[in-house]
């Protein structure tokens, strides 16, 4: 299994210094990518919970998260192999046509095939309505989305007629250096799940117990095969939420990857036993994060090497 890490994008972290710190570091040191969420506001009274939770709290991390589009570029300028990723852009808060030519823009910075696009639907009726979309199925726009960057990708001149949009024989460029693979993350129902089988190169999730993750890995997998496609030629990548503390918690009701070291790195083991392809180490999301690139860098160091030592 491949380790990621998170690039900065909350308050407390240095968007110009800690940034190139980071991808100087994570690539000097083997990570295998950089990731970036997205955030477009903090709800002073949100309608939704944190997750689409009812009444869980946002968290405080979320009162900042720089623009994920803006950073990956940034990223991609400053490293030259480490892969870049989404996880996850949420489609309905991007016009699709707009997202597509951004991320083949990132794509001609990096110097082409390092872009991973990770996409889901969302669950923020507060960030829906702030751009005009709150009263569309999110599912629906994902589709949508996933029909123009297919489209804008393809061969020019490009034609489609869709209800966020209509492009009549245009030239859209640049195109991708290279293939731009896509990841779908978001939802467990049967719906969500068909889309990852269907049409995406592997599935992002986040949260989910290293149980339930295989479970519906092989829901995904199994699906893929009837619709004659390779399940090896997907990926599954784990995105976690690390926050490491001084002692051991309950295991009972203990959330994925909180706790101490040896919790931590225990859930990585049972994460990779899921069949997870790349886990993605999240240290900025909770309390007590590292406050720099250095101490995100050495925290993420040292759950990799004890992970891979178990």
């Amino acid at each position: 299994m491949l380790f990621g890490i998170g690039l900065p994008q909350r308050d407390g972290l240095d968007l110009r210094k800690d940034l190139t710190d980071l991808c100087l570091g994570a690539e000097g040191e083997g990570f295998s990518s950089l990731w970036v969420y997205d955030r477009l506001l903090f709800p002073a009274n949100p309608v939704n919970g944190l997750y689409g939770v009812d009444g869980l709290p946002w968290i405080e991390a979320y009162q900042q998260a720089a623009d994920s589009l803006a950073v990956l570029a940034a990223a991609a300028a400053r490293t030259e192999r480490i892969r870049l990723g989404t996880g996850v852009l949420v489609a309905a808060l991007h016009q699709p046509l707009q997202m597509a030519k951004a991320l083949a823009t990132i794509d001609h910075i990096s110097g082409g095939g390092r872009l991973v696009a990770g996409l889901g639907s969302g669950w923020s009726a507060d960030e829906r309505r702030a751009v005009g979309s709150d009263e569309r199925r999110p599912g629906d726009q994902l589709d949508e989305t996933l029909d123009v960057l297919n489209a804008a990708w393809g061969p020019d001149p490009v034609s489609y007629r869709l209800p966020h949009g209509t492009v009549n024989s245009a030239l859209v460029r640049p195109k991708p250096l290279a293939p731009i693979p896509v990841l779908l993350g978001g939802g467990h129902g049967a719906r969500a799940l068909e889309r990852v089988a269907r049409r995406a190169q592997g599935w992002i999730t986040v949260g989910a117990s290293p149980q339930d993750a295989a479970g519906t890995w092989r829901q995904i997998t199994a699906m893929a095969s009837d619709h004659g496609r390779d399940p090896a030629d997907m990926q599954f990548v784990y995105r976690a939420n690390v926050v490491l503390l001084d002692q051991a918690q309950p295991d009972d009701g203990r959330f994925p990857f909180v706790g101490d070291l040896d919790q931590i790195c225990a859930d990585a083991v049972a994460i990779a036993a899921a069949g997870a392809d790349e886990l993605i180490l999240e240290l900025q999301l909770r309390e007590g994060f590292p406050r720099d690139a250095e101490a995100m860098l050495k925290q993420a160091l040292t759950i990799r090497e004890r992970a891979l030592n178990q």
